[in-house]
C-alpha cells in the first residue's frame, strides 16, 4: 500500500487515489511580502497525548495507527499523527456533522450508485462507532491493530478497501472511504478543526492561509509569495482557538 508522501502528495491505496493536495488548496495569485520576514510560529515538537472525546481508547489505538499508515511522518515533516489529524476526526465526529445534522436520514435506504453518494442510514458517528467494534470483533482472535507490523497494517487497510469485510451492515470499503478523506482533510485543513496542528501541512506547500486581505503586496509582481500561514482563528499572539461547532463536509 501506498502513502502519502512529500514529494508527490498523491497516495493509492489498492484501487483508491487521493487528489493531490496543492489541488485541494485555493491558490494565493499575486505577489510576496519578503522572504525574510520573521517566522510567528516554530515548528511543532512532539505532540502531548490528544484527550479524545469521542473514541474510547480501544477505538483510538485504531484511528492513531490508521492515520499513521495513511499518511506517515517522513524526512519532510510530520505525519498525521504529528499533525494532530485524529483529533480533527474525533472533533468533528463528536459534534453536529458527526451525528448528521445535515443529512437526509429518513429513508427509503436502497443501495445506490457510487455517483449518487452516501447512501446508508447511519450518521458518521454511528459508521465509525459500527465499523470501529466490527473490527475489534474481528481482530479480536489474533493481534490488535495497533500492535500489527507496518506491513501487516497495510494489508489489513488494503482489505478494507477492497470491501472484503461487512463491518455489522457497514461495507468495510464504505468506512475505508471516509476514514481516507477524513485523514486527508484533517491534514490539510485549517487547525481552527482540530488537525493541522501548528500548520505543519501548509509549511510543507507553502500555502499561506487566511489572511484577511494582500493589500501591501497588491503591486509587488513576479515575487513568490513568501508568508508564515495564519489561520482564520487566530488571535493577535498566533494563538489558534479551535472550534467543535464548524462542520466538515460528508
Amino acid at each position: 500500500m501506498e502513502k502519502v508522501t512529500r514529494r508527490s502528495f498523491v497516495t493509492t491505496v489498492g484501487a483508491a487515489t487521493v487528489v493531490p493536495a496543492t489541488a485541494l488548496l485555493p491558490r494565493t495569485a499575486g505577489a510576496a511580502a519578503p522572504a525574510s520576514a520573521p517566522p510567528k510560529h516554530s515548528p511543532a515538537a512532539e505532540p502531548a497525548k490528544a484527550a479524545y472525546l469521542f473514541f474510547d481508547s480501544e477505538e483510538a489505538l485504531f484511528i492513531e495507527a490508521a492515520c499513521d499508515r495513511l499518511i506517515p511522518a517522513d524526512e519532510l515533516g510530520p505525519g498525521a499523527l504529528g499533525a494532530g489529524v485524529p483529533n480533527y476526526l474525533d472533533k468533528q465526529l463528536g459534534g453536529a456533522w458527526g451525528a448528521g445534522e445535515r443529512l437526509y436520514r429518513s429513508g427509503p435506504w436502497q443501495s445506490g450508485t457510487p455517483s449518487q453518494g452516501y447512501q446508508l442510514p447511519l450518521s458518521p458517528a454511528e459508521l465509525f462507532h459500527t465499523s470501529l467494534r466490527a473490527i475489534g470483533h474481528d481482530l479480536g482472535r489474533g493481534m490488535p491493530f495497533h500492535k500489527m507490523t507496518g506491513e501487516a497494517q497495510d494489508a489489513y487497510l488494503k482489505s478494507l478497501e477492497s470491501g472484503a469485510h461487512d463491518l455489522d451492515g457497514v461495507p468495510s470499503s464504505v468506512f475505508f472511504d471516509m476514514l481516507l478523506k477524513m485523514t486527508v482533510e484533517g491534514f490539510f485543513s485549517d487547525p481552527v478543526y482540530g488537525g493541522n496542528r501548528d500548520m505543519v501541512a501548509w509549511r510543507m506547500i507553502g500555502f499561506p492561509g487566511a489572511y484577511a486581505d494582500y493589500f501591501e503586496a497588491i503591486d509587488r509582481h513576479g515575487v513568490k509569495f513568501e508568508r508564515e500561514p495564519m489561520s482564520l482563528a487566530e488571535d493577535s499572539h498566533g494563538l489558534v482557538h479551535m472550534r467543535q461547532d464548524i462542520p466538515a463536509n460528508l
